[in-house]
């Protein structure tokens, strides 16, 4: 089964919100999957369209330097951490 662009964009914008909410700290994939209910692979695909877009950043080694061999962490890029809490203060106001 096909999922529309429209409803991709949409578990997008959850996956987005999810990292921002708890932004710094960094999500497996598996993770991320849970907590938007999704399968992981599906998850993976969307993760690996936002960091093409340079939405998300993929981070490939553990805290002590070490490669994982089969894992990746999540999290906001930088420049989209800081354009989220702009619009988000925005709307508080």
């Amino acid at each position: 089964m096909r999922i529309s662009t429209k409803k991709r964009e949409k578990i997008s914008e959850q996956i987005l919100a999810l990292l921002f909410s708890n932004s710094p700290k960094a999500f497996f994939t598996s993770h991320i999957a849970q907590e938007i209910a999704r399968d992981e692979e599906f998850t993976k695909s969307l993760l690996e369209d936002l960091r093409s877009k340079k939405f998300v950043k993929e981070i490939k080694k553990n805290s002590e330097g070490i490669q994982y061999l089969r894992r990746s962490r999540w999290t906001l890029s930088e420049s989209i951490y800081s354009l989220y809490k702009q619009h988000q203060s925005a709307i508080s106001e």
